[in-house]
């Protein structure tokens, strides 16, 4: 082989790691900067969002963070009452959660009889959220700031999220706000769908084979599992 075609081969080798470079570091920033996809393993905002949707976040209307480096962008704004945002849990930062923001910083938040009043008006539940107990719990008894809470306003620079499920979630009524370097987030698009299904194996591993059996069971079952109503779904 010549010196000509080894510089050759060299300059297509050199071609191929820069193209893969360039690609790597493109989806890394799309990823850490402006789009993330995110998984929902509970129900806490059914029926807006339903256990096994897969939804991408949109992370720059918030303030994006620059890869590797402890910066931000500037955020075109903040979370408004109504939205539906991504963040990490308070008690938790290494967990990721999900709900809707119900009031910002300064807002008066009370709940009534499980109604939501935010500076004393009345607010409109989502039009796909539930409630799926009927009992009221009355203040002062167990976990009776499900149903009334408050009155209480929202500290600076803090918001207050609840999950549409409003009887099934664990959320700012229980332990708090959630701070704003905390926003991670909102939710854009339902990109995948894949409903819950009883009798699927489950995977052991004291049980090698599980792995095996759960995969054909979901090949064969694919097309009942997938929500396929769901896929493109807008989140609001």
């Amino acid at each position: 082989m010549t010196k000509t075609a080894e510089r050759s081969i060299g300059s297509i080798v050199w071609e191929y790691v820069k193209l893969f470079g360039s690609a790597l570091l493109i989806a890394l920033v799309i990823k850490t900067s402006l789009v993330e996809a995110y998984n929902i393993p509970s129900g806490s905002m059914e029926n807006t969002l339903m256990t096994g949707d897969f939804i991408l976040g949109n992370k720059f209307i918030y303030g994006a963070k620059i890869p590797v480096l402890p910066i931000k962008l500037p955020a075109f704004s903040d979370p408004e009452p109504g939205d539906i945002v991504i963040f990490k849990f308070p008690l938790n930062p290494d967990q990721n959660y999900i709900k809707r923001c119900i009031a910002g910083p300064g807002q008066i938040v009370e709940i009534r009889n499980k109604r939501v009043y935010v500076d004393n008006e009345l607010i409109d539940d989502p039009e796909f959220s539930k409630h799926t107990d009927r009992r009221v719990r009355d203040r002062g008894s167990f976990d009776s700031s499900r149903d009334n809470y408050g009155p209480f306003r929202v500290p600076d620079g803090h918001y207050f999220m609840m999950g549409d499920n409003r009887d099934n979630s664990y959320d700012s009524r229980f332990w708090g706000c959630v701070p704003r370097e905390n926003i991670l987030g909102s939710a854009m698009i339902v990109h995948f769908s894949w409903a819950q299904d009883e009798n699927a194996p489950e995977i052991s591993l004291s049980h090698p084979l599980s792995i095996f059996e759960s995969i054909a069971y979901n090949l064969g079952h694919f097309h009942e599992r997938v929500r396929w109503g769901r896929i493109g779904d807008i989140v609001n």
